[in-house]
């Protein structure tokens, strides 16, 4: 299934994706795509559903970001190994682990916002894991079980507040809108290989990163492992993956950086594409 949030920001209704491209709400099922709703059996019943049987929305609504009410925005650093080498940092030992504030989520068209005064605001295609089922000290082994599916993401970052103002990389990675997150939330059946999945991302129509998750230096399956050695992972938390090479910071002998009027395009094989314009923040 393609699972999906449509309507005006904050006011989301849930909706699934039916053959046809078209969107049929879910509202009588199922309160949101958060949460519950994201365990196994839930998606389940979602799926024995016939989707002609589901009331058709009509027009262009707007798409939210696929996941609510999410808990945890949790972003794994350096996780490519040419993305290390462009960044001229060490391929890790362990995993590089970050957050996002839940405040820079949006939906995966909406605007991204150029903070005040940024100079080196970046972007970065990334595949998100999406849990379903929570847990501690899970198994590599059974970690894959507790995936509810996967989805597209746009880890924008800023990148002066993230490397040269001190700290953590927190501050540059969670403006508001740097964290789009959509348009599907595709379930784990239909993405039978999360490791052999095509990431592209292009800005004004220039392609710029293109990679595949079969170089990630740690697997999903040993991330949701480790992160829940750190921590309890609860249905709807968010994992982001990392990012292929081609990010502006890396690029020689002149970084590139966005600026406001620009337009990014990304993807990822079988999960759907973004399209944010750039703007500045009032």
């Amino acid at each position: 299934m393609k699972l999906l949030r449509y309507g005006d920001k904050g006011a989301e209704r849930p909706g699934l994706l039916d053959s046809a491209g078209q969107i049929r709400d879910l509202s009588l099922h199922v309160a949101d795509i958060a949460g519950a709703a994201l365990s196994s059996d839930s998606l389940a019943r979602l799926a024995s559903l016939d989707p002609a049987s589901l009331p058709l929305v009509p027009g262009t609504p707007r798409i939210g970001p696929c996941v609510g009410q999410i808990g945890k925005f949790i972003c794994i650093g350096l996780n490519y190994a040419d993305h290390a080498a462009e960044a001229g940092m060490a391929v890790p030992s362990e995993p590089i682990i970050f957050n996002k504030w839940t405040s820079a989520v949006c939906g995966p068209n909406d605007d991204v916002q150029i903070p005040r005064g940024s100079t080196k605001t970046d972007w970065e295609v990334e595949l998100g894991v999406v849990i379903g089922k929570g847990g501690r000290y899970i198994d590599p082994a059974n970690a894959l079980e507790h995936v509810a599916g996967y989805c597209v993401i746009n880890d924008v970052s800023e990148r002066e507040w993230q490397l040269e103002r001190g700290g953590t990389w927190d501050k540059g990675k969670g403006f508001d809108t740097f964290g789009p997150i959509g348009p599907w939330l595709v379930t784990r059946d239909e993405v039978p290989d999360p490791h052999a999945l095509d990431l592209w991302l292009e800005v004004d129509g220039k392609r710029y990163q293109r990679g595949n998750t079969r170089t990630l230096i740690f697997g999903i399956a040993q991330l949701i492992a480790y992160l829940s050695r750190c921590m309890s992972l609860q249905p709807g938390d968010v994992i982001s993956t990392g990012t292929p090479p081609g990010v502006g910071m890396g690029i020689k002998p002149t970084p590139v950086f966005l600026r406001p009027g620009q337009v990014m395009h990304l993807g990822i094989e079988g999960l759907g594409e973004q399209r944010q314009l750039t703007v500045q923040a009032d």
